[in-house]
């Protein structure tokens, strides 16, 4: 049986009343919006790199989720287009932005006492470089990036060392992305997973992937995370 409302996300019965201590986010397209700086960066990478012509940007970012040199290898472009994308990140970076309703989220979850952790395609640093310029590092007891594991989502094991970090076990945590490579790597490690919805992903492809719950606003996401039991 599946519950929805406008108040509520949609999610079977059983995981609106789950105990869950813990909450386990993709950064990109689910905290940020970063995809123009993306865009920019992706697009000055491969001039330097591959030289003239469209930067195909669109196959970028239908794999999202997934280590940059992981991403430059499916597609068959050069691993040297790291070094000027992630120099182009930071340079960008104070165009990132927050989405609309993630601080009300956050702040509500600590109050309510779930732990937090980001699990990101990015390079470590640099996520915590940027969730620290945006004010938001102090909500997260870790973060932890795709080259700090040895394997990458859609692997679990990003998944499993944030669990392992927060000490919470799989049943109480829930993961919260918006593409197939974070679903995966939430079912893979035993978690429950909700697709974010509210960054206008391929939808289709998304809940094709299988979520366990559908997020179209980031407060959707307190209709699944109450206050921690004794807290």
């Amino acid at each position: 049986m599946t519950v929805h409302s406008p108040d509520r996300p949609l999610a079977p019965a059983g995981l609106l009343t789950a105990t869950r201590r813990a909450v386990v986010f993709d950064l990109d397209g689910v905290i940020v919006d970063s995809f123009a700086v993306m865009r920019e960066a992706f697009a000055v990478a491969y001039a330097e790199v591959v030289g003239d012509g469209p930067a195909p940007f669109e196959e970028y970012v239908r794999h999202q989720g997934r280590y940059f040199p992981d991403i430059m290898r499916i597609m068959g472009l050069p691993l040297e287009m790291e070094e000027p994308f992630v120099r182009e990140s930071y340079r960008l970076a104070h165009r990132v932005e927050v989405f609309d309703g993630v601080l009300e989220l956050l702040l509500t979850l600590r109050v309510r006492g779930l732990r937090l952790a980001v699990a990101t395609g990015k390079a470590g640093d640099r996520a915590r470089s940027l969730l620290d310029g945006l004010g938001l590092l102090p909500f997260f007891a870790h973060v932890i990036g795709s080259d700090e594991v040895p394997r990458p989502k859609p692997a679990p094991d990003i998944v499993r060392r944030a669990l392992e970090l927060l000490d919470v076990p799989p049943e109480e945590a829930i993961m919260v992305g918006d593409a197939p490579t974070d679903l995966a790597s939430a079912r893979d490690a035993g978690v429950a997973s909700a697709a974010a919805l509210w960054v206008g992903p391929d939808e289709e492809e998304l809940l094709g992937a299988g979520p366990d719950a559908v997020l179209r606003r980031p407060c959707d996401l307190l209709a699944l995370c109450p206050a921690v039991p004794g807290d």
